[in-house]
């Protein structure tokens, strides 16, 4: 067991006493048939996995805990505003990371999704360490309303950037999308499906108030899957 790992299962032990329950309520709680599976993690004789974060992120303890802290070890134990992925959109065969932090980026800063791709010397603006998804490149807020109610505009979308656009469309998924619109650049969180029309897509929303729109392979200046996205609710 690493030093990483050891330090994440002292915070473990300390964050069960932050809870005020025993080492078997949390057992109990996140399904564990026995409480030594906590034991062993406290002890170190076993390294806390992806699948005791996913449990505990989304437990009833999720909105007391400050998941930056007990990954990192950074800030406070428990804090009001909890961030945590909202939904998942990753692949079936994607590889989920037990931790990462992401950076988030500000698109006006940055003056686009295609200098910000290109460039890669932006600072961001903040950063967001998430376990249980698939490796990540950035993050951005969402604004409008054509992903509505699954999306909405203030959401965070993390995203994984498409090099080779022409051969990695997987139709039907979600994407981070910049097209050149005379010579502007729109970007969007779209669907993308096959369209009729011979080297085109077809970029289809969530909210049915939206058309559907074929735009040309060409026009396409940077693609970034969506992973996953997170919405903060703020609790006083």
């Amino acid at each position: 067991m690493n030093k990483k790992n050891t330090e994440i299962s002292a915070r473990v032990e300390k964050l069960i006493e932050y809870l005020g329950v025993t080492r078997s309520d949390l057992a109990k709680t996140l399904g564990y048939s026995r409480a030594q599976s906590i034991y062993d993690i406290i002890n170190g004789k076993s390294s806390p996995s992806y699948d005791f974060f996913n449990k505990l992120f989304n437990s009833e303890y999720s909105e007391k805990i400050n998941p930056d802290w007990l990954i990192t070890g950074k800030g406070s134990i428990g804090r009001k505003d909890y961030t945590k992925p909202q939904n998942d959109f990753s692949l079936a065969s994607d590889h989920k990371e037990d931790y990462q932090t992401i950076p988030l980026y500000d698109l006006e800063a940055s003056a686009g999704l295609v200098p910000l791709f290109k460039n890669g010397s932006y600072d961001p603006i903040d950063q967001i360490s998430i376990p249980g998804i698939p490796k990540c490149d950035g993050a951005v807020h969402v604004t409008g309303d054509s992903m509505y109610p699954l999306l909405k505009s203030g959401d965070i979308v993390l995203y994984k950037k498409i090099n080779n656009i022409a051969d990695n469309i997987f139709f039907g998924e979600m994407y981070l999308i910049s097209v050149d619109m005379d010579g502007e650049e729109y970007i969007a969180v779209k669907y993308i499906q096959k369209s009729e029309k011979i080297d085109h897509i077809r970029l289809v929303s969530y909210n049915q108030h939206h058309a559907e729109r074929d735009v040309p392979l060409s026009k396409i200046r940077a693609l970034a899957f969506v992973k996953a996205s997170i919405r903060i609710n703020s609790m006083n």
